[in-house]
């Protein structure tokens, strides 16, 4: 499987029900929001004007999900959220892959965006370390939920 693209798609009516099984290890599940929480956040809209799901997809076959929210026109109000890879498909490199994915989308949909940045729990540092080999970099600062804050200057 490693030959193959990592696809992006929205959410839609034809394919939420497929997000909806991505499932994590019992001690991730603690670590990201869930699949309903993100599409409850798309609807609800709670930190920015706009707040995209997407599922990540290889050979038809949906294997993540993320978010994006951010605020339309701007160059640095942009936040990866919800990013998650089945754990069926955990350890084989597709995390990296689909970030890379993620970020190459993000960049060519949102071409004024000039930083990208999203948050993670503080003890998970198999993502914290994801993150920086794609060169993420720690503000050492968190959020008011006490999760790390990382940035990616893109452009």
């Amino acid at each position: 499987m490693r030959t193959h693209i990592t696809e992006i798609h929205p959410v839609t009516q034809e394919n939420w029900e497929q997000a909806l099984k991505i499932s994590l290890h019992e001690n991730q599940k603690h670590l990201v929001p869930s699949v309903t929480e993100g599409l409850a956040y798309a609807y609800i809209k709670p930190w920015d004007e706009a707040f995209d799901p997407y599922v990540l997809q290889i050979e038809g076959k949906i294997i993540g999900f993320f978010y994006i929210s951010y605020t339309p026109e701007s160059t640095d109000n942009y936040w990866i959220g919800g990013f998650q890879i089945d754990k069926t498909f955990q350890g084989q490199g597709m995390g990296k892959r689909a970030l890379r994915a993620i970020i190459d989308f993000i960049t060519d949909k949102h071409p004024l965006c000039h930083i990208l940045s999203l948050t993670v729990e503080k003890d998970n540092h198999i993502a914290q370390h994801l993150y920086r080999s794609m060169s993420f970099v720690s503000e050492n600062l968190t959020n008011s939920d006490g999760e790390v804050i990382y940035r990616l200057k893109i452009r």
